[in-house]
């Protein structure tokens, strides 16, 4: 007897099965095969104008739909649900290393600065995206601060090509780039506030509730790092004095810690990339040095690899036709954005922050979008609907950051070693002319 004919239904289902497990597999064969070139070359990476990030996402652009459409991830991503996990995991990794790349003591020193980036030139980049999206793109105020508040933290995936490496430790003060890289951990999670504001004014949210939310998402974070970081400085403490834990497994410690502390955030519906952060930042008070030292390879392996995934589908996803439905007007928001909405704020407040004229201008212009942005764009896209010009403009914002720090990196240190040199030069002369 022949057997039925499979209805057409099932053969749909089999073919999309097919197209994902087919997506998923040209995903890892780019991801190993980058990975594979960027360990050949990591030394001369650090002097080229591109950035893993960067290589990623035009590895992305070329094998997506758009070019040769060899890679179609629109399937695996089409409810924001994957990205939105993808970028909070490669945050919540990136944060736990900003906490543990200095030492306790020199994150004490700048508390005040960084309180007052926090505090004044974090809403104030919120404001200044929001008000350069209704001026360019003329939409209505509410959606225009959805997109401000997603875009206003500095990503610190994207920061940190600028601020880490023998090339960035030689040439830049170790003032300058433990302030950026702190900024950029905080932000990302501190940014969550800003955040529920424009929810609340987009959706039927209250203000009571947006309030209510961001306390406990922030609070909860708050305990859950301190518990998570301290108690895992101190099992490791107990293990090394009983000579219980290998080298190998210990290079994986915080990186686990990171993975931990974003679970149980999820389980209590609190912030996990602050509670990652907050994580880093216990550990690394209660840990010694020797522990701390662990980050080295942590951050390597986030900035060389796990970025590479993430920006690969993030390139192969470009909304092309999006971008060209918002017309000239997305040209002048990504512009303003990348010139207007950090640098005016850093030279306002350069002084308070102990900053030079060369200091402001490079963490003013070095301040990126990225994946802390798509974080919160597809964030807002689940609780007040994907609206098309949002995430059209703001992944455009993305995009164009990734793009334009990515190409500036290598020479934007070597513009701020060369004029550091002219000073030294100067004062050196000022000198012996005074003698």
């Amino acid at each position: 007897m022949r057997a039925p004919a499979a209805s057409p239904m099932v053969r749909m289902t089999d073919r999309h099965e097919e197209s994902l497990l087919t997506a998923l597999d040209v995903l890892l064969v780019t991801v190993g095969a980058l990975g594979v070139v960027i360990v050949a070359l990591s030394a001369r990476l650090r002097q080229w104008p591109v950035t893993e990030p960067l290589i990623a996402l035009v590895a992305g652009v070329l094998l997506g739909p758009a070019v040769s459409g060899v890679l179609d991830v629109r399937d695996i991503i089409a409810d924001h649900s994957t990205l939105h996990t993808g970028a909070e995991i490669l945050l919540a990794i990136s944060v736990m290393g900003v906490a543990l790349r200095y030492p306790f003591s020199a994150i004490r020193r700048h508390w005040r600065r960084l309180a007052l980036l926090l505090a004044v030139v974090l809403p104030g980049m919120a404001l200044i995206s929001t008000g350069l999206a209704m001026w360019t793109l003329g939409i209505p105020f509410a959606l225009a601060l959805l997109l401000g508040t997603a875009v206003c933290p500095t990503d610190p995936v994207l920061a940190s090509s600028a601020v880490t490496g023998d090339e960035a430790e030689e040439d830049l003060p170790e003032h300058d780039r433990q302030l950026l890289s702190l900024e950029s951990g905080a932000n990302d999670g501190l940014a969550l506030p800003l955040v529920m504001v424009a929810l609340a004014v987009a959706t039927p949210l209250t203000a009571g509730q947006a309030l209510g939310e961001s306390a406990w998402q922030i609070i909860g974070a708050l305990i859950v790092g301190i518990a998570a970081g301290v108690a895992a400085a101190k099992a490791l403490h107990f293990s090394e004095r009983h000579r219980d834990t290998e080298t190998g497994p210990m290079l994986l410690y915080t990186l686990l810690l990171a993975l931990l502390v974003l679970g149980v955030a999820g389980l209590l519906s609190v912030n996990g990339v602050f509670g990652a952060f907050v994580a880093g930042l216990a550990f690394n008070l209660t840990s010694s040095g020797s522990e701390r030292r662990t980050e080295v390879e942590i951050d390597e392996a986030v900035n060389q690899f796990a970025v590479l995934p993430f920006f690969v589908a993030l390139g192969a996803m470009i909304p092309w036709g999006a971008w060209t439905e918002l017309g000239w007007g997305a040209v002048w928001l990504t512009a303003g954005v990348l010139l207007l909405r950090r640098p005016p704020l850093i030279f306002a407040v350069m002084k308070p922050l102990g900053l030079k004229v060369r200091g402001a201008a490079y963490l003013g212009w070095f301040g990126p979008v990225g994946v802390a942005a798509v974080f919160y764009l597809t964030e807002e896209a689940s609780r007040a609907g994907a609206d098309p010009t949002l995430l059209g403009a703001g992944t455009l914002v993305v995009v164009a950051s990734t793009v334009a720090h990515g190409i500036t990196a290598a020479p934007g240190r070597a513009l701020f070693r060369a004029a550091a040199e002219r000073e030294r030069k100067s004062t050196s002369s000022s000198s012996r002319s005074s003698s």
